[in-house]
């Protein structure tokens, strides 16, 4: 995952949205979304080169979603996939596991946080959210609000998470009825930061050009699904992810819903 976008508490129809986009090299193969065999309370989607997953829900509302931490220079080639984390966090939520209150994972992410490259987790339920920076070793509340989080800490105002914070605060503050459709069309915005706002992580300026849109398409990298996660005021959840082909090209829409 490499940007999302939180509106919490915003409406009274929809007390939570997430729209997020997972960018990711095309030749790494990936599941689409579903409900896992091996835990059938959990749906999302899964990376089948580490067998973790990017974001996801379960039946009883527990969320998680990771971003990336882009920092070319302190890479561990031996780390721990990140995947894993949001699996993890998931899981625990089932008859098989033993459950694990947010404050016990989040001593245990705090506890792990150098098995692993940079990363910001959000993690908990429909009711409670927070965002976890194992760099920072920081943890933010996510309160009523709208939210934007990429490749850096979520206090970092990369133009790509301004424009999209503003552009769904205006949309969930104005308009009458939410539709997928227009929150699908955030997460398509693919025009660049300009270059004097462009932020410097050290990919140098071709990368930090062709990342800083909201959705990315480059030869071998790009976003690969959007994804959209509702709660509505009956606690009905919704999730619908669609999936890009290398050329940018909406290929396949899977929907799922289900009260919590």
């Amino acid at each position: 995952m490499c940007i999302l976008f939180i509106a919490n508490n915003m409406r009274d129809d929809y007390r939570l949205i997430i729209a997020a986009n997972r960018d990711e090299f095309y030749a790494r193969p990936t599941a689409p979304s579903s409900f896992w065999k091996s835990h059938p309370h959990l749906l999302a989607g899964q990376d089948l080169e580490a067998n973790g997953t990017w974001m996801g829900v379960t039946r009883n509302g527990y969320v998680a979603a990771l971003t990336n931490v882009r920092d070319p220079h302190n890479i561990n080639k031996n780390a721990v996939s990140r995947g894993e984390l949001v699996a993890n966090w998931l899981k625990h939520d089932s008859v098989e596991m033993k459950p694990v209150a947010q404050s016990q994972y989040l001593a245990t992410l705090e506890k792990t946080r150098h098995r692993y490259n940079g990363y910001n987790l959000l993690f908990g339920d429909i009711n409670s959210l927070k965002v976890y920076n194992n760099v920072n070793n920081s943890t933010h509340i996510i309160d009523t609000g709208v939210y934007g989080l990429s490749n850096a800490d979520i206090a970092t105002p990369w133009p790509k998470v301004t424009q999209g914070v503003t552009a769904l605060n205006n949309y969930v503050t104005k308009q009458n009825i939410i539709n997928d459709e227009d929150l699908f069309d955030i997460l398509r915005y693919d025009n660049k930061a300009d270059d004097a706002l462009l932020p410097d992580t050290g990919v140098g300026y071709e990368w930090e050009k062709a990342l800083s849109s909201i959705f990315i398409q480059s030869e071998r990298y790009g976003t690969r699904t959007s994804t959209l996660l509702l709660v509505d005021k009956n606690n009905t959840l919704t999730w619908k992810e669609r999936r890009f082909s290398d050329k940018g090209e909406a290929q396949e829409t899977r929907a799922f819903s289900f009260s919590i």
